[in-house]
């Protein structure tokens, strides 16, 4: 079903968005990806192999988003799962960095609407849209307030777009805790008492948490949905 397919994952250099360009690609799919690191890409292309693109894209600069859709075709399956580790400062009260609050959030929210402006011109009429959110929106912690409220806000996003934007379809992942590149400097003794409760008692692969995209890719009477892969974490 994805044979043949043109699928640009933003985001898709490392961890769940390298995953889902690979699974794509070994479904037969043409791959385009994009990160804000050249070097990234280039890397990523090359560990991909046949029938990979990509190039470098800022989801926060209106510019570099145009320049990066304009040489492309027609785009079957768009997907977002760009994110870098938040920075400090984002604990509401006395220390809240507004400055700080507003740059996370144009990567988290403003990117993905951006990229879906820039876009649209080149999505199939019946296309698929998959963003990324998070665990928080669901189950804050302490200090989390606006992760929480930046995780919520990617899945209300892609609700309010799968109305405005139909018959192109648009869906959200909510991944839990997933063995990627950002969790490399967490020791395994702390990664396993963070999971520990979780019905699934481990962190889920970055291969795992792909296959909730390329199920909203194949899934053609799916949109204004929510996949939470996390191993059971919601109800630990």
């Amino acid at each position: 079903m994805l044979e043949g397919r043109h699928v640009v994952v933003i985001g898709g250099s490392s961890g769940i968005g390298f995953a889902v360009a690979r699974a794509a690609l070994a479904a037969g799919a043409r791959l385009h990806i994009g990160s804000a690191s050249a070097d990234k890409v280039e890397a990523a292309v090359t560990r991909l192999g046949s029938g990979a693109s990509g190039a470098a894209v800022d989801t926060t600069d209106e510019t570099s988003l145009a320049a990066f859709f304009a040489p492309l075709d027609t785009i079957d399956h768009l997907v977002h799962s760009a994110g870098d580790r938040l920075p400090r400062g984002l604990a509401v009260g006395s220390d809240f960095d507004l400055a700080a609050a507003q740059q996370a959030l144009g990567a988290r929210f403003w990117g993905p609407l951006l990229m879906v402006k820039h876009g649209l011109p080149h999505l199939a009429p019946e296309a698929s849209i998959t963003l990324t959110a998070g665990l928080y929106a669901h189950r804050p912690a302490k200090g989390s307030t606006m992760s929480t409220a930046m995780a919520g806000a990617a899945e209300h996003l892609a609700r309010g777009l799968a109305v405005d934007l139909a018959p192109i379809r648009v869906n959200a992942v909510t991944p839990g805790l997933i063995d990627t590149e950002m969790w490399a400097k967490i020791p395994a003794d702390a990664r396993e008492a963070m999971t520990k409760s979780q019905p699934l008692s481990r962190m889920g692969s970055a291969a795992e948490a792909a296959e909730a995209y390329l199920y909203f890719m194949r899934a053609g009477f799916t949109t204004g949905q929510v996949a939470v892969v996390d191993g059971g974490r919601l109800y630990a």
